[in-house]
């Protein structure tokens, strides 16, 4: 039998003749690719399309062919009526589409819980209609207050992003009567833009009913929208611009034709303007008064320029202008005299609907809708690297502002928090007897923004809270430590610890004292001398602050805090900062257990899941083998009123088994209602 090599020796002649004559060959192989292209250009047809329409000969996946039909699932008109004119406007445009052969429905604004179920529609490939009126000074109706405090809220925090309703299509009909001029379909204007600015896309520009008679009617502006709405709901059905869906908006052709205004909306020839990129009123000449925090650039211009005036003048200038009021109160700020605010807390919101409390719920046991966030100061002297209020507030490293009496500024700020919590009257989930107590304050969080103690009256100001038996929780960022030692007692004194380092807390605080170093060091020894509550905050900001568990527990012996709040840093857009330094919980746990590790006096006594937040505490706390984190907030206030030096020990409460460290509901409060959302990165009960 032949042996394999003696098999191929047959084969060696035509491999080496193919071999020798490789030129020859490829030349030939890529003259007749060449040939076989130029054909098929003379023939004017292509590969490409030729594959394409084989494609679409191919029998499609029923999940392919359900996706292609998936263009509308139906139409959800909003109202938000005073007199019933919108109302009845969304009940006729509900039968325009239902004769349409799409599902209709018209939902009353105060009916809907948008924080809940708006994102959802997106999902569903619903088009939204929003049809709403301009009441009073230029306010929403009753029916839609809560829908467009809402909106407002969420269009302006940082941490509910700038795609929260992406996929969402919409469009905006407003009522109002131009002889209001500046309130003119104002509520409309903001929804609009509102909804734009959370990333939904409109399918058609804002119209402005005008009920003004000398400039047509109100139903002739409602009907010429609705006919275009109901031709732009047969053109996405049809899908003859499905894929015109979310692209940037093509740039404007020389002699194109301009947009005329017909009914009281902007009438295009040919079909309309992409929906993504347009902003209907959003960019007329004349937009909002209020200008946007990430803006206010040559705002911050024109307030230094004033400032310098009111210097030459020889007055003690304002600490909040007109400019930067404005900019606060569409944050959601009430403001308060010339250098105080207060606002609602996220959590404040979350357990007046009973969907659980904040993270001092679960450690100290307070109650989160009965808590009022406020600050007598607005200024800081840090530029932290995470602040969230973007560096807008003023800063500086002594009162030299205009000063307001203490008694103003605590009555003010119980009235506007009273008001802000009123607003929440008849809001979809919330719980009537939790928004009756909520009318009566009793903790006040001096967290908000700014330095409290920098307010030369800060000691008056607490006496207000602690005679209205409010309990207070005030924070600081180290670099007074005079005014720290001046203090009198607050319920719950803390102290922001944001580095352990002179290099690193120069890099993250960014002081504006010179002698920064030295001063959170007096700072913190003050502090040991408090006979009260003392915490230290620490913020971990991953890559920057969470390698020196040495350093902090140097720091932790120097100040001896009675506890120790270890939180993950919440992204927010600024300071150089990315989503890469925000630490996972598991981190932040591993972080607070290792530095517990170094302290022989502290154990890890509590935790908050949802806030990624930790509680370290001094065993003191531990008595009789149970941890007593909590407060009895009755009794410090009894205490206080004796005038009798007292500690705070004096005042520790039991802590409930589900509140400490271990328990698997993981610093959640069985009493609430748990709220998953099927998308994580859009939970917006976080603070």
């Amino acid at each position: 039998m032949d042996s394999p090599i003696e098999g191929l020796d047959g084969l060696y002649g035509p491999l080496s003749f193919l071999w020798l004559n490789r030129f020859y060959l490829y030349s030939g192989a890529a003259f007749g690719f060449g040939l076989w292209i130029c054909l098929q250009l003379l023939l004017g047809k292509s590969p490409k399309q030729k594959h394409v329409k084989e494609f679409e000969k191919l029998p499609k996946s029923p999940a392919f062919q359900k996706e292609e039909k998936k263009q509308i699932n139906g139409v959800k008109i909003f109202y938000g009526s005073q007199t019933g004119t919108a109302k009845r406007f969304a009940l006729k445009l509900a039968e325009a589409v239902a004769s349409s052969d799409l599902p209709s429905e018209a939902t009353d604004m105060k009916d809907y819980d948008p924080e809940d179920a708006l994102a959802e529609e997106a999902r569903r490939s619903t088009v939204c209609a929003f049809l709403v009126s301009t009441f009073t000074d230029g306010q929403p109706p009753e029916s839609a207050v809560w829908f467009c405090k809402w909106l407002q809220e969420a269009a302006n925090d940082f941490r509910v992003g700038k795609h929260f309703l992406r996929g969402l299509r919409f469009t905006v009909f407003g009522l109002g009567d131009s002889a209001y001029q500046e309130n003119y379909n104002v509520v409309g204007r903001h929804v609009d833009q509102w909804l734009w600015s959370l990333g939904a896309q409109r399918v058609l520009p804002l119209c402005r009913g005008d009920a003004d008679p000398s400039k047509g009617s109100l139903e002739s502006d409602f009907e010429a929208w609705k006919a275009r709405l109901l031709l732009r709901l047969k053109a996405l059905q049809k899908k003859e611009e499905g894929g015109k869906e979310g692209t940037k908006k093509k740039k404007s052709k020389k002699g194109e034709q301009k947009p005329q205004k017909e009914g009281g909306a902007e009438k295009t020839q040919g079909p309309p303007e992409d929906p993504f990129e347009s902003s209907s009123e959003g960019e007329e000449k004349k937009v909002d008064p209020v200008t946007d925090v990430e803006d206010l650039g040559p705002v911050m211009r024109r307030m230094k320029k004033a400032q310098e005036e009111e210097k030459e003048a020889g007055k003690p200038r304002e600490m909040i202008t007109p400019v930067l009021r404005e900019a606060l109160t569409k944050q959601g700020y009430r403001l308060i005299g010339s250098h105080s605010g207060v606002k609602l807390c996220r959590w404040t919101k979350s357990m007046l609907r009973g969907r659980g409390g904040c993270y001092k719920h679960t450690f100290y046991g307070i109650e989160s809708h009965r808590c009022m966030e406020a600050t007598p100061s607005l200024a800081c002297a840090n530029k932290c690297v995470f602040c969230w209020r973007h560096h807008t507030n003023p800063v500086g490293t002594e009162w030299r502002w205009k000063t307001d009496d203490p008694e103003v500024i605590f009555k003010e700020a119980v009235e506007n928090h009273l008001s802000l919590i009123r607003q929440f009257k008849g809001a979809p989930g919330v719980q009537e007897e939790r928004l009756r107590s909520a009318l009566f304050p009793r903790h006040c969080a001096l967290s908000l923004v700014g330095e409290p103690i920098l307010y030369p009256h800060i000691n008056a100001f607490l006496r207000l809270l602690h005679h209205s038996r409010i309990s207070s929780f005030l924070v600081t960022n180290a670099q007074f430590p005079d005014e720290l030692r001046r203090l009198e007692p607050v319920t719950q004194l803390y102290v922001s610890v944001d580095a352990a380092t002179k290099e690193s807390l120069k890099r993250i605080d960014r002081p504006l004292f010179k002698d920064f170093w030295q001063r959170f060091h007096d700072s913190l020894t003050a502090l040991a001398q408090k006979k009260q509550r003392t915490v230290y905050r620490l913020t971990l900001v991953k890559a920057w602050n969470v390698d020196e568990l040495k350093a902090y527990a140097d720091l932790v012996a120097l100040g001896t805090p009675d506890f120790i709040e270890v939180k993950g840093v919440t992204y927010c857009g600024a300071g150089g900062l990315t989503l890469a330094n925000v630490p996972w919980h598991e981190e932040v746990l591993r972080f607070a257990q290792e530095l517990a590790a170094f302290l022989p006096d502290y154990e890890v006594a509590s935790e908050h899941k949802h806030s990624n937040c930790l509680l370290i505490a001094h065993t003191k706390f531990k008595m009789e083998g149970a941890w007593h984190t909590w407060i009895d907030f009755d009794r410090f206030q009894d205490l206080l009123q004796t005038g009798e030096p007292f500690s705070a020990c004096d005042y520790a409460a039991p802590t409930p088994p589900w509140a400490t460290f271990g328990a698997p509901e993981q610093g959640f409060d069985p009493k609430e209602t748990r709220v998953q959302r099927k998308d994580k990165a859009k939970d917006l009960s976080g603070c």
